[in-house]
């Protein structure tokens, strides 16, 4: 094998900083937007067509890029935020622009889950919209959110890999650049054996946590 202990443990940092900051960012873009989608459809709380009619398909059309060619689309945009285009920064710009919607999407699922007999009685006790939506539509929603979020945490690390494509770094630039350009099969099947073990990781804590959240 020709990479070396650190190399290995270089990458495995830079695929974890690279879901963690792209987690965060587009989660803050990805939760208000998946909200939005839930409370202003028609019968919910907040209804208003015009939003959701715009929001709705905008999402689906962002959604339908593949990863690799938004990656090359937004070069000019993130040579613009980070000063270039490749690296594991440069990945990041990218990263969040993918998985925000993605996040939207599952956070609206995860929300529509709530009972609406629990919305009705909010609303039924006066509560103001923002009362219902944190008090009780996130809380209700919660373990169904801990399973999305780790869903999309999952994406961002396929993702990741996918950004080796470009000198992003990361376990997924190790495996193409030594693994498939240098025909080194053991450091092909470390790297996989790699990002398995952190997917697996990810979907047990996930697991675990809404387990214990739905079990309150």
């Amino acid at each position: 094998m020709e990479i070396t202990a650190d190399q290995l443990s270089t990458a495995f940092g830079d695929t974890l900083y690279m879901v963690a900051i792209s987690l965060v960012f587009s989660g803050l873009i990805g939760l208000p937007l998946g909200i939005l989608l839930v409370i202003t459809r028609k019968g919910h709380i907040l209804e208003n067509k015009w939003i959701f009619n715009v929001l709705n398909p905008v999402i689906n059309i962002l959604r339908s890029v593949p990863f690799i060619i938004l990656l090359v689309a937004l070069i000019p945009f993130t040579r613009m935020i980070v000063g270039s285009a490749i690296g594991t920064n440069a990945a990041i710009v990218p990263l969040i622009f993918y998985a925000a919607p993605y996040i939207a999407r599952l956070v609206e699922n995860s929300l529509l889950e709530v009972d609406k007999g629990i919305i009705e009685a909010a609303q039924a006790m006066g509560a103001t919209t923002w009362q219902i939506i944190y008090r009780f539509l996130i809380p209700e929603g919660l373990s169904s959110l801990i399973l999305t979020f780790t869903t999309a945490t999952i994406g961002l690390v396929g993702s990741t890999a996918m950004a080796g494509a470009v000198g992003a770094g990361g376990v997924g630039d190790l495996a193409l650049a030594y693994g498939y350009q240098r025909f080194d099969t053991m450091t092909m099947v470390v790297t996989v054996a790699a990002l398995v073990i952190i997917v697996q990781l990810l979907q047990s804590t996930g697991n675990f946590i809404s387990r214990k959240i739905r079990r309150r």
